[in-house]
């Protein structure tokens, strides 16, 4: 593949709308149908899911807080868009990130944010 063919994404810590999270950021933002197969990939894999969240202004570090424990287990969509939606009922201005670890590779399978705070 030439470099022509290669477009440059726009963005900037200065520009806050432009910043992005991961894969999934690049994309248009995903239903709530999206949102819950991703979840059910998740769980279907084995994988736990945990729930984060950070201040907008924080989302490039590499620390976010966690809500609550990782999900270890769990195998119900429901329980963690419940959880999910009490993160960002909770801290309504934050990012809130879904993370899948893969328990046997010991590492996260996919993480993507999904509810955005207000940029700043």
């Amino acid at each position: 593949m030439s470099t022509a063919t290669m477009q440059d994404y726009k963005s900037s810590l200065g520009d806050a709308t432009s910043r992005r999270f991961g894969t999934f950021s690049y994309l248009p933002a995903m239903s709530p149908e999206r949102i819950r197969a991703q979840v059910e990939y998740l769980v279907r894999r084995g994988w736990s899911p945990a729930i984060e969240h950070t201040e907008p202004q924080n989302a490039g570090g590499s620390y976010w807080y966690m809500w609550k424990l990782p999900l270890f287990g769990e195998t119900r969509a429901e329980q963690v868009l419940a959880e999910a939606a009490a993160c960002h009922e909770a801290h309504p201005g934050n990012h809130v990130r879904l993370v899948g670890y893969d328990k046997v590779r010991q590492t996260q399978g996919a993480a993507m944010v999904i509810y955005r705070g207000k940029a700043v």
